[in-house]
């Protein structure tokens, strides 16, 4: 409970965005007995988790994230009980999917046995980086999704952390074939930065060993579905929702204890900044944001025709060739350029999913990388791409709805120039985003923190930024301590 000798206020707590991080703080604070306001500028709940008709009347898009394997394998949500609000994950038969010029795949399977089998030559390679992660993840995965402290299980970390901080590219040479090189390519470029950076090798190992573990599932009726539950649970705890108030100003909010943000440093500095020393608001600042992705979603009379059958069965797929292509062109994006064969990463819902289109059609899902604020219309170019290994897709194609940077960053003010990792993750800020503080999560005013993707663990479905964030506060304000 609440510390009784704080004075009367609103609210204990408010939380100022609802994506997957501001309803896992609400819901931290709220299980401990606090009245929590959530607030949220949009009509509808979610941040990047949100559905919607984008196309045609009955076909349904994720109009931000699709595939969900840190949501399934997150620490904090695998704890709530969302399935009794709803919340459904389907498992395709293929998890990952990297089709190869000449018809050759890398697939990516629910064990590590499985998938080390298809890779020829590299099956003992594949078992020996991926098998020990994936089986002291459980263990790891609190100390890997959340901020820099002394880990729990230190053996195991630093046994992570000699492969997870090298580059893809070097760490790539383990393997000899261009399968299995390629596999590891397109789990890398979820990064969003060049390949030879530091660090990228540690987004392809936790995503390869959350598929081993719990697979890349699909939300049944969408994404939106994560988000209605999460909220669900949050307002059976008592907690409140407002949505359609956007927030630019603190004077706008009902006083409370403690407010949390699940925004970027640029939001939080129009918000909040007159509140902060000149420090911090000076790291603030100096925060950098990533590249950009350019989105399009397609309503399809017919499923992808991708040439290779364990294509058609994968949720996910990576297309951008092999792993000196997806390198070349990641780095040309990053230096500002737009490449003709970039590297595509798309979703196939549907196939697993038949809610998300009238009987007998499809929906498909997918981004390229850009340089951030981009303008250019990359549709054509991302169609060329997928046709290349799907011979008669643009023939499929009944509808097609588009988003670059700026429209991505107008319909979710975090992604800032089309930026949907809240600032890049590279070596210089993986450990020190937003700023380097003791508590990453605590601004420099008593009572404000920071939960959003701009703080550790970073991006994706997970809630653990906005888990780390509340208990932090519950321990500053509310003299709460939980254990991890």
């Amino acid at each position: 409970m609440a510390n009784k000798t704080l004075d009367k206020r609103d609210y204990d707590a408010i939380i100022v965005g609802s994506g997957p991080n501001g309803l896992a703080a609400g819901i931290l604070l709220q299980q401990q007995g606090l009245s929590v306001l959530l607030i949220e500028g949009k009509n509808t709940i979610g941040g990047g988790l949100r559905t919607e008709e984008l196309t045609l009347p009955g076909f349904l898009h994720d109009v931000c994230s699709a595939i969900h394997p840190l949501a399934i394998g997150s620490p904090f949500f695998e704890k709530l009980p969302l399935e009794q609000y709803g919340l459904e994950y389907l498992q395709p038969e293929v998890a990952a999917a990297h089709p190869l010029d000449g018809g050759t795949v890398a697939i990516l399977k629910g064990s590590v046995a499985e998938t080390a089998a298809l890779l020829g030559e590299d099956k003992q390679n594949y078992t020996t980086l991926i098998d020990g992660l994936v089986k002291a993840w459980p263990g790891l995965a609190p100390d890997v999704l959340g901020p820099l402290s002394f880990p729990k299980h230190p053996i195991d970390l630093a046994k992570f952390g000699l492969n997870a901080l090298l580059p893809a590219t070097q760490l790539a040479k383990k393997f000899k074939t261009e399968e299995a090189k390629a596999l590891f390519a397109g789990m890398a470029a979820h990064s969003i930065q060049p390949l030879s950076n530091w660090a990228t090798s540690a987004i392809a190992m936790v995503l390869m060993a959350n598929g081993h573990l719990k697979g890349w599932p699909v939300p049944k009726g969408g994404s939106f579905s994560i988000a209605k539950a999460l909220a669900a649970y949050f307002t059976s705890l008592g907690g409140q929702i407002q949505t359609g108030t956007y927030i630019t100003k603190l004077e706008q909010l009902p006083s409370a204890h403690a407010v949390l943000f699940d925004v970027t440093p640029k939001q939080l500095l129009q918000i909040a900044g007159h509140k902060f020393s000149s420090l911090y608001k000076w790291q603030l600042g100096r925060y950098r944001y990533g590249m950009g992705v350019f989105k399009v979603d397609w309503a399809l009379d017919d499923a992808i025709p991708f040439a290779a059958e364990e294509v058609r069965q994968a949720g996910t797929v990576h297309i951008g060739g092999t792993l000196r292509e997806i390198a070349a062109t990641e780095q040309q994006t990053a230096n500002g350029a737009h490449p003709d064969k970039p590297f595509v990463l798309l979703a196939q819902q549907s196939i697993i999913d038949a809610s998300r289109a009238p009987a007998g059609k499809h929906t498909a899902w997918a981004y390229c990388h850009v340089p951030n604020g981009s303008k250019k219309d990359m549709s054509e170019i991302i169609e060329k791409q997928v046709e290349r290994f799907a011979p008669g897709f643009r023939e499929r194609i009944i509808g097609r709805h588009t988003f670059n940077t700026q429209q991505m960053e107008s319909y979710n003010p975090n992604y800032i120039g089309g930026d949907i990792n809240g600032g890049v993750i590279d070596i210089g800020q993986l450990f020190t985003r937003p700023v380097l503080r003791r508590s990453p999560y605590r601004t420099s005013a008593k009572g404000l923190y920071i939960c959003s993707s701009s703080t550790p663990p970073g991006g994706g479905v997970h809630g653990m930024c906005g888990y780390h964030a509340a208990k932090r506060a519950l321990n500053d304000v509310f003299n709460i301590k939980l254990k991890q």
